[in-house]
């Protein structure tokens, strides 16, 4: 069953003080949220949220004898450890989080939801009291979809980069979702959704092939069942009244093939979802069908023009510009930290593209720098991007350190770091 990123997280309540302490209560409705949530807890953060664990009485003095049974129990800790999972990162490169170490108990497991799966895991220890708990004991909340969570940060907690992510992710006017699948005529296929902050992979699909028989060509069993899973993947997956398109890449003619074959079971099942969206369907070439090859997917023109008022489109154009910048005209495109910050302190940045995994910094100072860096740019009048490490261009921003620059004037780094240098 689907779920879409165009039902946004809902904020139940908050109380977000002046010296920007307090705390917000959400409840994530998918995947996408999830990383949202993901980005807006830091390590020293309280969360608060249910939990089930294990709860040992003793019911004879004498004997010793004990009974245990599962509570639904309201617990708070205070965050010590933050691990996201259950959706894949679609990149190599992208940071993994190191789940060793600290003494945790694990909750009661509990079904996975119909969003997919995505969950957040926080360890820590109980912060305020309870009377099944002892402070100070270690636990793991583990946050998931349809779960309300409150998340507590104190002093300057709740900085200018935390309240934009929280009023992304409450907006639903602010959300895009995009359909993709990537197929080739060796029976593979990969079933995406690409919402406004990630890039989730919802399903993989590998099928033999006779090798007589490829798509475009007669068919035989194994290609109709190649293409009912995809159809059958679709119906799974995509909510079609919600999405804004559907793109079918890959190397051949094989996107032919399987768009026909789409609307040719559609058809037969009557599936009207399906029938009346013909026309958000793009077929698309793409010599390899590997997800990193969605950012040159996403950056023809025929795509680019549909999607020109997403967050995705403006961070690929952004990013194309950047790179056509560096290629001709390098003293207004930088990148590192370093010249980026030279380029601030001038007020010389036009757009200043940024990962948002430069804001997971485990350092508090780091992070504060990078805040303050973006503020800066916006004082003067620049654009900020944040690009998200869930989708293809913040993987590429991270391969240029994660912090780039398009400048409103050229700067020579080299001149600079001579005039800086002289005595």
């Amino acid at each position: 069953m689907f779920l879409s990123t165009t039902q946004t997280m809902k904020q139940i309540r908050s109380q977000i003080e002046k010296n920007r302490s307090g705390f917000v209560t959400l409840k994530a409705e998918n995947d996408e949220d999830m990383w949202h949530a993901y980005n807006l807890v830091t390590v020293g953060d309280e969360v608060r949220s249910i939990a089930v664990r294990k709860i040992i009485v003793e019911t004879n003095s004498a004997t010793g004898s004990k009974d245990s049974h599962w509570v639904k129990l309201n617990l708070t800790i205070e965050v010590k450890k933050v691990s996201y999972s259950g959706v894949e990162i679609p990149s190599s490169s992208t940071e993994t989080n190191d789940n060793n170490g600290g003494l945790s108990i694990a909750s009661q497991p509990t079904p996975s939801s119909s969003s997919g799966g995505a969950s957040l895991h926080l360890s820590g220890q109980i912060s305020k009291q309870n009377e099944h708990v002892k402070m100070g004991a270690f636990h793991t909340l583990d946050l998931e979809p349809e779960r309300e969570f409150t998340i507590i940060k104190g002093p300057d907690g709740w900085d200018s980069i935390n309240l934009q992510r929280l009023a992304d992710a409450t907006d639903a006017s602010k959300s895009a979702e995009v359909g993709a699948i990537l197929v080739d005529d060796n029976g593979r296929a990969t079933i995406c959704l690409i919402g406004t902050h990630t890039t989730l992979i919802k399903q993989r699909i590998e099928v033999p092939l006779s090798k007589n028989k490829k798509p475009g060509q007669s068919s035989d069993k194994t290609l109709d069942k190649f293409f009912k899973q995809i159809y059958d993947s679709l119906i799974k997956h995509f909510n079609f009244s919600l999405l804004r398109m559907v793109i079918i890449a890959s190397p051949g003619n094989t996107k032919d093939a399987v768009f026909e074959s789409i609307f040719s079971q559609a058809v037969k099942s009557n599936n009207k979802s399906i029938m009346t969206s013909r026309s958000k369907f793009q077929r698309i070439y793409t010599p390899t069908i590997h997800i990193q090859s969605l950012n040159q997917i996403l950056s023809t023109p025929e795509i680019l023009n549909q999607l020109k008022d997403t967050k995705y489109s403006k961070e690929i154009q952004a990013l194309n510009k950047f790179q056509k910048m560096l290629d001709e005209d390098p003293h207004r495109a930088l990148y590192g930290e370093l010249h980026v910050d030279r380029a601030a302190e001038r007020a010389a940045i036009g757009t200043l593209l940024i990962s948002d995994s430069l804001f997971r910094n485990p350092d508090p100072e780091k992070r504060k720098k990078f805040i303050k860096l973006t503020e800066s740019v916006q004082q003067f009048g620049g654009e900020v991007l944040v690009f998200s490490s869930m989708h293809s261009t913040g993987t590429r921003l991270n391969e240029l350190t994660g912090v780039a620059s398009i400048l409103t004037y050229p700067l020579d780094m080299e001149l600079i770091d001579q005039e800086e240098n002289e005595p």
